[in-house]
């Protein structure tokens, strides 16, 4: 097959989509792949650095409230459409998949105004405004959170398909994350990551909570500042407590995240739609922290899909403190029974699967 994969801005929107190119290209090695992103986005370095195909359009999103801008924005989406349709008939795909982002919009669009079969992927509970505008022309939408199905009442096909980014990392090797921190086999990780970029109001919280950490000789924390935030957040915490890094690892960045998900007891971070599919795939209780820096508040509303299952506790960012997120944690792991009830749940609302059923309804849009 001929796959188009369009989808930018953020990591949240790329890794489902490459997540779904690769498990095409696993299932069938002659599956030919191309990327339509935008220059700007993180899509541009991302993509080539994954090996595929990538081309750009210049598209930008709508202002929520009356502007030129916007009437700029209308202007540069036809100037999209046109030329989407230009890569469209060059590469002659078979289906064109969109994850989300701006860019989505006048690819998906023109790829349906030329007859060719479209799927469009929401990550989130609580869709954006490009893919809730693309479901009256897509062919199937495909949904991560069953509770989205309801904003999808007018397209033509809604599947539960989850996140493909749960795929991967079902594979990963447990004791490989082990070894890659230097902690013993077999120990309790609580691992704290704001994001791949790191988040200002999580690290202040571990600052705080880092002398409190010496209470506990049986927990390895494992804490993921963010690159631009690892040099203070680190010096912060030595100036507190000089020798604790047996118990409590600071890093600035995690190569191998899969791995160290799989050796971790209890996670710690941010509600976005990949993290949480990861998380769930695995099975891992987590205490999630959603961001309030996000469009339509959407990483409290996937929060707090697995809040109601049993899988997770959420803390707001302004209730955050060390103490708090502490008394969390400890609450958790001092309860086996407690524990194993959120890992059974966050097992339920797993789908490791994911990027195999996307795939599965690729190949029925295109035999169609």
């Amino acid at each position: 097959m001929r796959i188009v994969l369009t989808g930018g801005g953020t990591g949240g929107h790329i890794y489902p989509a490459l997540a779904v190119g690769r498990q095409l290209q696993q299932e069938d090695s002659r599956t030919e792949l191309l990327y339509i992103g935008t220059s700007k986005g993180l899509e541009s370095r991302i993509v080539p650095e994954a090996g595929l195909r990538f081309e750009a359009v210049e598209i930008s999103g709508f202002r929520r409230k009356l502007s030129m801008d916007n009437v700029r924005t209308v202007l540069r989406f036809f100037q999209g459409v046109r030329r989407s349709k230009e890569l469209l008939r060059e590469f002659k795909p078979d289906v064109v998949v969109g994850t989300g982002g701006y860019v989505c919009g006048p690819v998906v669009y023109a790829a349906a105004k030329l007859g060719i079969p479209t799927l469009v992927h929401e990550q989130n509970v609580v869709p954006g405004l490009t893919n809730k505008f693309l479901a009256r022309y897509a062919d199937c939408v495909a949904v991560s959170f069953e509770s989205s199905m309801p904003h999808f009442g007018k397209a033509k096909r809604t599947i539960y398909a989850g996140n493909p980014c749960a795929s991967p990392v079902v594979k990963a090797n447990r004791g490989k994350g082990y070894a890659s921190l230097g902690v013993p086999e077999g120990s309790r990780i609580v691992l704290v990551v704001g994001g791949s970029r790191g988040a200002k109001a999580i690290n202040d919280a571990m600052v705080e909570l880092a002398p409190l950490a010496l209470r506990s000789k049986t927990i390895h924390f494992v804490f993921v500042t963010g690159e631009s935030y690892f040099e203070r957040t680190s010096a912060l915490i030595k100036d507190q407590v000089p020798g604790v890094s047996n118990h409590l690892h600071v890093l600035p960045y995690v190569h191998n995240m899969p791995e160290v998900l799989a050796a971790s007891a209890l996670v710690v971070g941010r509600a976005g739609a990949s993290s949480l599919a990861e998380l769930t795939a695995l099975g891992l209780p987590s205490i999630l922290i959603p961001s309030p820096n996000v469009t339509n508040n959407h990483q409290e509303a996937n929060a707090r899909s697995l809040v109601d299952a049993g899988a997770a506790e959420m803390v707001l960012e302004h209730e955050l403190s060390g103490a708090l997120l502490l008394e969390r944690i400890d609450a958790i792991l001092q309860d086996s029974s407690r524990l194993l009830r959120m890992k059974e749940a966050s097992r339920k609302l797993g789908m490791p699967g994911s990027a195999g059923i996307i795939a599965a309804e690729l190949r029925r849009l295109a035999r169609g």
